[in-house]
Order: structure tokens, then sequence, then C-alpha cells
């Protein structure tokens, strides 16, 4: 795989995964000029010793965990990846070319070559545990809990972040700041 299909996949997956996960963040208000479901703001997401996996972006996102689209984008506002899912299907759309998954954790597989809790994230976001997994008061005594591998940073979720952040090899961080808080 290319070094610019491989950087265009990872900022997929992040778009992907985080518009699974924001996509039911219905307590957060919509932008002024956009649809009640939509969303943005900006993200991060760093594998440790993968440096070409590592990415920040804006976005934007729309529509349900089951069906939507996530737009990324670059510093100067250009959209630089769109993914599309709806039941059975996950499209990636950078650089010109549509590259189709079979569904959206597919699609973040195959960017990242890591599994990702795309489930997960819906609630995550929300501030809360996937009701799908237990769930354990995180460790260090910071708002947030630990769950399915991940350690979820609440402690700035007033002001619209969240951080997950998973310690097995290879470590993984997401990190996301909403333009509106909840």
């Amino acid at each position: 795989m290319s070094a610019g299909l491989m950087a265009a996949l990872s900022a997929a997956l992040l778009a992907a995964m985080l518009a699974s996960s924001l996509a039911g963040c219905s307590a957060l208000a919509p932008r002024p000029d956009g649809p009640a479901d939509t969303l943005a703001g900006r993200l991060s997401l760093r594998i440790d010793g993968q440096p070409q996996r590592s990415i920040s972006a804006g976005f934007e996102l729309s529509g349900t965990p089951a069906q939507g689209q996530l737009l990324l984008s670059g510093p100067l506002g250009t959209t630089a990846a769109r993914a599309r899912w709806s039941a059975g299907q996950a499209v990636l759309s950078s650089a010109g070319r549509d590259t189709p998954f079979a569904d959206l954790d597919s699609l973040a597989a195959a960017a990242l070559g890591e599994s990702l809790p795309m489930a997960a994230l819906f609630d995550w976001l929300r501030g809360r545990a996937w009701p799908g997994a237990q769930a354990v008061a995180r460790g260090d005594g910071r708002a947030g809990f630990e769950q399915l591998g991940w350690a979820i940073d609440l402690q700035r979720w007033p002001e619209g972040a969240v951080d997950a952040f998973r310690s097995t090899p290879p470590t993984v961080t997401v990190r996301v700041r909403l333009d509106r808080a909840p």
C-alpha cells in the first residue's frame, strides 16, 4: 500500500472512528449553521512508534452510527478525506479515489492496522461507559473510566474534551475537542 494511501486511510480511520463516536453525542448543541445532527471540532490520533499513523485534523460529522458521513479537513479548511457508511459498507474517499470496506470496523483496522472499539466510542464521547462491556472507575482518581482495555479521561468533558488511551502495545491515544461543549 502506498504511503499516500496509508496516510489517507489513517485519516479516514480516525475520521470514521470519531464520526462513529461523535454521532451519538445528542447532548451537544448543534452548530448554528448546520443540521441538528452535525458535530464539529478537532481530533488527533497517535499510535506510538508509528509516525505515519499520527494525524490531527478538523472534522465535521453528520448522521448516526448506522448511517452517516465524516469530513476531515486540513489547517486551511480543505477536505482531506471523507468517510461514508451505512449498513454493510463504508467508503473512504481521498485524493479522488474511493476505497470500499465491509463496515466501519474494517475501514479502521485496514487504515491503522489496529482494532478500535468503534461501538464503544459512541458512548465514550457522550461521557459515559458503553453498556456492552464492563467498565470500572479509573485507578488514578481522574474523572472517567476504564473499559475494553482503554482509559477514558473525562477530566475536561465540561469543555467538550475527551481523551482515550490504550496502554497495551502499541499504545494509542485519541483526543477530541468539540467546537461546542456539552
